[in-house]
């Protein structure tokens, strides 16, 4: 008993420091997936949901401090008992969050791990559940963990480690991801992950007499009713299958991911910072000179952003593409990304705007 509760201490402790680190590491990231539950349960539960959209990017912040707070109370055992109770309370709360997602299929990645690791809905509630037995176990069993360190060490050891997790999640709000786990990471190509790594294989899902069968082959048998068609290597498939430029003239994708491109992403006119557009103004200029195309991509209509380009003054030829695409390309509102041939070899928060001789060295 004293063994395995030293091991379910030791394995939730160090999965909440970890899933919290993943997470504050993308606060905005983040942010968008409680957006997302916000407005399903806005949909299926109650409209007051929506009120808590502009809270999202502090409860972001909030919840992934919490839980590399909790974790690491809990490794040093510092007062366990309502250590113990905060976590079994958040767990319920993720775990009702997983099987809602699971059961309706409303949200497909429940962002337990970011976009480091990606879980389906059921995986996700199935690991909830592991760790809410965990514990209730360490709750019933607590006896066998004596305190480690002194009350007030204890107490000085979360505090920092809640001071050093808000910072870091602000740091990365400021500024960008320290590690990027997104498909358009620097060094990616985005043509080749528009495409599958590898053949993609399939089989079929049929119905007879009540009973479901697969197959690697289409049956010829008439009895059958076909159900469905599952993919057996769906991990081949392409990583990147919704990225679209376009405007009037047509979809203008394939332009973009040719030559020298400096994108300039704005998610949303209305919520774009206004604060750098000056230097980013500038950087498209000079970039223009050196022979690199400058490109706008926003998700906002023609006559928002007409008015938007107009006030910030930021000359260059602009495309629509999908707010959620942008948002996944870029955490900042405004931000900057060098392309040369689809393959990203730079990209800026609107904090830390380059010169464009930085520009010019990564090509």
């Amino acid at each position: 008993m004293r063994y395995i509760t030293k091991f379910f201490w030791l394995f939730v402790g160090v999965l909440f420091i970890f899933s919290g680190l993943i997470k504050i590491n993308d606060p905005v990231g983040t942010a968008i997936k409680l957006e997302e539950y916000f407005e399903v349960f806005a949909h299926d539960i109650s409209p007051v949901f929506l009120s808590l959209v502009p809270a999202a990017l502090f409860l972001s912040i909030f919840l992934s401090a919490a839980e590399i707070v909790l974790g690491v109370a809990l490794l040093i055992r510092w007062k366990l008992k309502e250590v113990l109770w905060l976590l079994l309370a958040m767990i319920v709360f993720f775990t009702f969050l997983t099987f809602y997602s699971a059961y309706f299929n409303k949200v497909t990645d429940c962002g337990c791990f970011g976009d480091a690791i990606k879980l389906t809905p059921w995986e996700s509630f199935t690991k909830d559940i592991v760790l809410l037995v965990m514990i209730i176990w360490l709750l019933l069993y607590k006896r066998y963990l004596q305190p480690i360190v002194q009350p007030k060490v204890g107490a000085a050891v979360t505090a920092l480690t809640a001071l050093i997790s808000v910072g870091i999640g602000w740091y990365a709000y400021e500024h960008l991801p320290y590690v990027d786990f997104r498909a358009y990471k620097i060094g990616n190509n985005i043509p080749a992950l528009m495409k599958p790594s590898a053949p993609l294989r399939y089989k079929y899902v049929m119905v007879k007499d009540g009973e479901e069968e697969e197959f690697e082959e289409y049956p010829m048998d008439e009895a059958y009713t076909f159900k469905e068609m599952v993919a057996v290597n769906p991990e081949d498939g392409p990583k990147i299958t919704d990225f679209n430029v376009w405007n009037d003239q047509g979809d203008f994708t394939q332009e973009i991911l040719s030559g020298n491109k400096l994108l300039v992403i704005v998610h949303n006119v209305e919520k774009a910072n206004r604060s750098n557009i000056e230097q980013i103004s500038k950087l498209v200029q000079e970039a223009e000179q050196q022979g690199i195309t400058p490109v706008v991509i926003t998700s906002s209509g023609r006559q928002e952003f007409e008015a938007f380009r107009h006030e910030v003054g930021l000359a260059a030829p602009y495309f629509f593409g999908d707010g959620t695409v942008l948002k996944t390309m870029m955490r900042a509102n405004p931000g900057t990304m060098l392309l040369q041939d689809g393959t990203v070899k730079g990209m800026w928060h609107h904090n830390d705007t380059p010169d464009v001789s930085e520009l010019v060295s990564l090509l």
